[in-house]
């Protein structure tokens, strides 16, 4: 068993001259990793996110390195259709089009249900199930409009597969995104667009380490085959594996970036 992440895999062009939108991708996280390794494949990508502060951050630090022209940032609140629909707009009037979405945008929690209220439920359904279902709505009918195809991309969990205490409405709404997912697949293959999801266990990054015991990270790390967590890149490598054309028969998947699946 090997606890060290392997090298860094460096871009091949696999996305060149596509348009990408990435919905939290201000950060350390699965979002900011995914938005920097399209830019390595060669996409255009818009950064989105609720924090505005952190955004304005990664969108400087990746214009400075990929170039101002291919890197562009609006913030988002994705429990907000209006301010869903701007953001796809921007992607139009910045990049001309839009081929890739990745809806990243997730929020976490831990409470019993005895002791859970219904605003902490509908938060979390709020924003990790339904402001997916936004995102994928307002892409797919861009999408169909335009007729020349695209790709969406879910981020799960697998939590959505398996349960953990105290995580009810983070995975009931976890498996309500692969649902969504593969409803979303057969209705939008009619007009070529393919809808996959990864389904990540533990990737490692500043502000999940803040926000969870040094007990449960060693728990949830023993129980990968790799014996580590992911890294967030490794995360966005499978991303843009299912962005790319190398899953061009692939719809309605829900791959696990994990050895915890079904």
């Amino acid at each position: 068993m090997t606890r060290t992440p392997p090298p860094y895999v460096p871009g091949h062009g696999l996305l060149a001259d596509r348009s990408a939108v990435v919905t939290a991708a201000a950060g350390a996280g699965i979002g900011g990793a995914t938005a920097r390794r399209l830019l390595e494949e060669g996409a255009r990508v818009v950064l989105s996110d609720a924090h505005a502060r952190r955004l304005k951050e990664s969108e400087a630090e990746l214009a400075a390195e990929f170039g101002a022209d291919r890197v562009a940032a609006l913030p988002c609140d994705v429990t907000d259709e209006t301010q869903v629909a701007a953001l796809l707009d921007f992607a139009d009037e910045r990049h001309g089009r839009l081929d890739i979405l990745v809806n990243n945008a997730g929020l976490g929690g831990t409470a019993d249900l005895v002791d859970m209220t219904d605003a902490q439920w509908d938060k979390v359904l709020d924003v990790t199930l339904n402001g997916t279902f936004r995102c994928t709505r307002a892409a797919l009918r861009r999408l169909k409009a335009a007729g020349t195809g695209g790709v969406v991309v879910n981020n799960a969990s697998v939590v959505g597969w398996r349960a953990q205490k105290g995580q009810a409405h983070y995975a009931a709404a976890k498996a309500g995104v692969m649902a969504l997912t593969r409803c979303a697949a057969l209705e939008a293959a009619e007009y070529g667009v393919r809808v996959n999801a990864v389904s990540p266990s533990l990737a490692m990054h500043p502000h999940l380490a803040k926000v969870t015991t040094p007990e449960l990270l060693e728990e949830l790390t023993a129980r990968e085959a790799f014996g580590r967590y992911a890294e967030p890149w490794e995360v966005a490598n499978v991303i843009v594996f299912l962005a790319s054309e190398y899953s061009s028969y692939l719809t309605g998947e829900v791959l696990s970036v994990s050895s915890q699946h079904p």
